[in-house]
């Protein structure tokens, strides 16, 4: 398959989902343009990418529209091969997926609630939140094999990806929910100490100067 030659990301500054997606073309040396879109007044262009949910983030490469930031990050790696995000062995392949599905369908609904309610409602939401936090720590421990700073050793993965938007979230979430510690190192030391790791990254704080000038536009 020959190299992609033209890409662009659509995305906004403040949507984890699209900054997991700059990480991921980062992290594989793509070169692309970002376009920040306007969610209350979205350009014809932006409608015509993705008719259906008319969401961000959208890559576009070479013409064609791919949606959905869990689809996008796969598309990503089985395009550009170099610093694979997903492991070689099919099993373990099957593993990632599975926890990142996790996180998608369990983990992020939940997190919505918190914002959202209030009161014995969003008390019910963190216990479940923290739930899964363990859940997820122990199922990366006993299926994935972590084996350096971050999952698969001395590169980020997918789920590094992943969890890297932990970070601010759970900060975000904290504030809300007046300085209550969501991310506890005594509870989740591993996923604190990937979360740590890969905030680090130099391709992580690039991409943080970047979309400083959006947010603050």
């Amino acid at each position: 398959m020959a190299t992609p030659k033209n890409v662009k990301l659509f995305g906004i500054a403040a949507s984890g989902y699209c900054i997991m997606v700059q990480h991921a073309l980062r992290l594989k040396g793509v070169a692309y343009d970002y376009v920040e879109v306007d969610l209350k007044n979205k350009s014809e262009e932006f409608l015509e990418l993705h008719p259906v949910h008319k969401k961000v983030p959208i890559l576009v490469v070479d013409g064609k529209p791919i949606p959905e930031s869990l689809v996008i990050l796969q598309y990503v790696d089985e395009t550009w091969k170099e610093h694979p995000l997903l492991p070689q062995d099919p099993y373990l392949r099957s593993k990632v997926r599975f926890w990142a599905d996790f996180i998608y369908q369990k983990m992020v609904p939940v997190v919505y609630t918190i914002r959202s309610t209030e009161g014995e409602a969003q008390n019910k939401a963190v216990e479940e939140f923290l739930g899964h936090l363990k859940t997820l720590e122990d199922g990366i421990n006993k299926d994935v094999h972590v084996h350096g700073p971050f999952i698969h050793g001395e590169e980020p993965g997918l789920l590094d990806v992943i969890l890297g938007r932990f970070k601010t979230g759970s900060q975000l979430l904290e504030q809300m929910l007046s300085g209550m510690k969501l991310l506890d190192k005594e509870r989740t030391p591993l996923l604190c100490s990937l979360i740590d790791a890969y905030a680090e990254l130099a391709v992580v704080k690039d991409t943080e100067l970047m979309l400083s000038q959006y947010a603050h536009a």
